[in-house]
């Protein structure tokens, strides 16, 4: 994999780029989100159809519509967030109120032909949910954070008076970390280097304990307006229109301390605090097919388009270093990154475009069956493929300069290299007990990154149970998802990256109520 350093902070801060490239997989990288109904069956949605959750997936599905439906999605989560840094454990937890689909419906059937219907949908759903809270400790023999904003101020070029300047090309590491000292240049057998004050930690053969917090909320909530033909009970085509509103908030603390019983060593501690948000809009096209060669077996084909999205970022960033005089007195400096930036917010305003993905399924509807009041059922598969490292960031400028060209050419590059399309695999089924309906799913969402060192994977378990009767009904679900991510501190290019093996479980408790009329 392409090492980088914060290639987002090697251009003038009057641009003040920040965006990295786990960017790129925020936007691509979650579960499918749907009804009660939808996420006890796994999210299943390619070829089934009925279900509003249809506009999301396979818009051909609402042609099976040929009544009116209103529908509303509340949901709750429950999560639990361990990590694994250095061998040491730790939990945190964060709930959170979320919601599914909620919209309507309105399908016909043809006058002259029964077979024949058109269908029309106007829905909102939060498709992904940021809402989270990591942390992890422990000891680190092997780099230090400040070896990241050493090693990015020796490659930059720039001199110490260059980057401490008013609007500074490094606000938010290199200016706060030579502000406060964390980072210096020394002279070593007549050679000037840049050094971090903590390096003198590890060159003793001792460890720095670190600790990393990090609170995320928001989400994406994606507006969406879609139709569909139904040709004789055949063919089902459909399309939507789809606008992703973005809204992602972080708040990071990183520290680091000496944990030696040396006062004497120049280092005694230091708190790097990051406060980050991205925020826009945009729009993708949702295109799809569903064949019925006979009553019990339907084929699905979707393609989503990348999502079109105009964003902005806002970022700022302190640093707190304590270091110890050669009396073994702490001395205590502070920086805050709104110097470098005028007083203001770092801004940065861009264009992505997210993953392109496409879903193939099958479904096998169950006959009625005699004694049991006509019971029903499905199995139903959808295989998903999603072209993680296809996103792509650029300038929103009509003509972008030379460095935000170079700028984005390099990210869009890292991407490339660090990414690779993932396919994602999802089943459920459904048996139907006169009104009451039991549902079982599950869905596997595979590893987005290209190292296989990183064991990434996202898994959901669920489970539900529905009521119809007389144009109401109402559905309950009960999805388990196990997220397995690579949590990164910071970066060096010169050794392998130090991360946190992460693993969220999250208990989603998802309550449909729908009626038709």
């Amino acid at each position: 994999m392409k090492k980088f350093i914060y290639i987002f902070l090697l251009f003038p801060a009057a641009k003040s780029f920040a965006q990295v490239p786990e960017d790129a997989i925020r936007f691509s990288f979650y579960p499918q989100n749907g009804t009660a109904r939808s996420l006890a069956t796994g999210g299943v949605m390619g070829s089934l159809g009925g279900d509003i959750t249809a506009n999301y997936v396979n818009p051909a599905g609402l042609g099976f519509y040929k009544t009116r439906e209103i529908v509303l999605t509340p949901s709750f989560s429950l999560n639990n967030q361990q990590a694994t840094f250095r061998d040491e454990k730790t939990t945190e937890k964060k709930n959170s109120f979320a919601f599914g689909p909620i919209g309507i419906v309105i399908g016909q059937a043809h006058r002259y032909n029964p077979k024949t219907s058109s269908a029309f949908s106007v829905a909102v759903t939060q498709t992904a949910n940021f809402n989270n809270r990591i942390h992890y400790k422990g000891l680190n023999n092997y780099t230090s954070f400040s070896e990241s904003l050493a090693e990015e101020f020796a490659k930059s070029d720039y001199t110490i008076d260059e980057v401490l300047t008013t609007l500074s090309p490094l606000p938010y590491t290199s200016a706060i970390g030579l502000q406060s000292y964390l980072i210096d240049t020394v002279t070593i057998g007549g050679q000037t280097i840049v050094r971090g004050a903590s390096e003198n930690i590890l060159d003793e053969g001792q460890a720095v304990g670190q600790e990393m917090l990090r609170t995320s909320s928001g989400g994406i909530y994606e507006i969406a307006l879609s139709a569909a033909y139904n040709d004789n009970d055949k063919w089902y085509v459909g399309g939507g229109i789809g606008i992703p509103i973005v809204s992602y908030r972080s708040n990071t603390t990183f520290s680091e301390w000496d944990t030696s019983a040396n006062t004497m060593n120049g280092f005694k501690s230091f708190t790097y605090n990051d406060k980050f948000s991205t925020v826009g809009a945009g729009a993708n096209l949702k295109l799809g097919v569903i064949y019925r060669p006979q009553d019990y077996i339907r084929f699905g084909l979707a393609i989503h388009t990348p999502s079109f999205m105009f964003l902005k970022d806002e970022h700022t960033a302190s640093l707190t270093t304590t270091l110890e005089t050669p009396t073994g007195q702490a001395e205590t400096f502070s920086a805050s990154s709104l110097q470098f930036t005028n007083n203001q917010e770092g801004v940065s305003k861009y264009l992505q475009f997210t993953a392109w993905r496409a879903i193939i399924s099958g479904s096998y509807v169950f006959r009625e069956i005699e004694n049991v009041k006509k019971q029903k059922g499905f199995i139903s598969a959808d295989i998903e493929y999603v072209n993680h490292r296809g996103s792509r960031f650029n300038s929103d400028n009509e003509e972008p300069t030379d460095d935000e060209k170079t700028y984005y050419k390099a990210l869009n590059n890292v991407v490339k290299d660090m990414y690779k399309g993932a396919f994602n695999f999802r089943v459920g089924g459904e048996l139907k007990f006169n009104t009451i309906m039991a549902r079982l799913g599950f869905g596997y969402y595979s590893n987005p990154y290209k190292a296989v060192s990183y064991k990434v994977n996202k898994m959901v378990l669920s489970g539900g149970l529905g009521y119809r009767h007389k144009g109401v009904f109402v559905d309950l679900t009960y999805a388990h998802q196990i997220t397995k991510q690579a949590d990164f501190p910071y970066r060096l290019e010169d050794r392998l990256d130090t991360f946190a093996a992460t693993k969220q479980n999250l208990g989603n408790v998802i309550a449909t109520v729908g009626w038709k009329f």
